[in-house]
């Protein structure tokens, strides 16, 4: 898919370097503040961390975009006397771990980790096909006592991430980073804004950076309370199907750079339908997944709200999700942003959500 890309890969950078485990996510948002700040009218946050940036307050209907900024990681549970330390997974894969850079984020700053894993000329064989449980394993900082570790600041609770960053891959205009999950649709909502604000809507456009997705939808929960839309478009990561080790089978067709996936199933289907429509006018390519129950997003709950909210999700292709480098198409991220734009534009006051 060729498209003429306007993304800020600059912010996007940004963005996926800047560290937001879920439950720490204030760097993120204080970076996402200062972007949207200049192209929305209201700008607020609430007491779980979600910022909310809304564009033409007194139009209707009520749009909410929503996408979460906290990512997947580790965190401190245990120092042993030995000063190796022990850690609590979030959404992270055991196999995944061992070998790899962290950055354990004291209040004194990062301190360089590395994964432990014993060498494989020390394995034996049981150990080379088994994958090692969390609570063995343990973070390598150099230190050589509980006391040395405390002193250089670690403490129980402390927030761990890869020590892996934002870089372009290849020539088709795919990227690699820690947690596109979900900066990516934080990224999103930031353009939408943006270019919605050069030619603003009839509709009031909420656009929601969400907390603690990853640890139970948390700040969706409360946010989609806060702001009572009558529609949301959802933004977050979905499967790539296109790499080797990947069964279309079990869960449908879709690729890096073939287009925004639009989500079927128990979503609003006027909203789910307007969204193909004003993607084949545009003449942008969508990439139909089935989900029969949850989305296993923040649309999950928003849909749920008060007394139910019309919702869209759209997936950006992923590779390698929840691990320190995904994969997306820059290409698939400025389909969504124009279908999104040009879907919001398309929504009149009297637009019935009712089925």
């Amino acid at each position: 898919m060729k498209i003429e890309r306007k993304i800020d890969e600059q912010f996007l950078e940004q963005l996926v370097n800047t560290p937001g485990l879920s439950g720490y996510e204030q760097k993120v948002q204080r970076l996402f503040r200062k972007k949207i700040r200049p192209f929305v009218q209201n700008l607020e946050t609430d007491v779980m961390g979600n910022v909310f940036a809304t564009l033409n307050p007194s139009g209707s209907p009520k749009i909410m975009l929503a996408a979460h900024c906290d990512e997947t990681g580790m965190m401190v549970k245990y120092i042993s006397k030995e000063g190796f330390i022990y850690f609590h997974s979030i959404g992270l894969d055991a196999h995944l771990i061992p070998g790899s850079r962290v950055q354990i984020l004291t209040k004194n700053g990062p301190i360089l980790g590395i994964v432990g894993k014993k060498a494989i000329h020390l394995q034996d064989s049981d150990e080379r096909s088994n994958i090692i449980p969390i609570k063995d394993q343990y973070i390598d900082i150099g230190a050589r006592s509980r006391a040395e570790s405390e002193n250089l600041g670690i403490k129980i609770g402390d927030p761990i991430l890869f020590d892996y960053y934002y870089s372009q891959l290849g020539a088709n205009g795919d990227v690699t980073g820690r947690c596109f999950d979900d900066r990516i649709g934080v990224l999103i909502i930031y353009e939408i804004l943006k270019r919605l604000a050069q030619d603003p809507p009839k509709a009031q456009v909420v656009g929601v950076s969400t907390t603690q997705e990853e640890v139970g939808l948390r700040g969706a929960t409360t946010a989609a309370y806060k702001v009572e839309p009558d529609i949301s478009l959802v933004y977050d990561v979905d499967f790539s199907m296109d790499s080797p080790d990947s069964d279309e089978k079990g869960h449908g067709i879709a690729k890096l750079g073939e287009g925004p996936i639009i989500s079927i199933g128990p979503m609003d289907h006027k909203v789910v339908d307007l969204l193909i429509e004003t993607a084949a006018d545009l003449k942008i390519p969508i990439q139909r997944i089935a989900e029969p129950r949850n989305s296993g997003t923040d649309g999950d709950v928003i849909q749920i709200t008060k007394s139910g909210v019309a919702i869209g999700v759209i997936g950006i292709p992923c590779r390698n999700m929840h691990s320190y480098s995904e994969i997306v198409n820059l290409n698939d991220v400025e389909a969504i942003i124009k279908l999104s734009v040009e879907f919001i534009k398309r929504i009149e006051p009297n637009f019935k959500n009712l089925p």
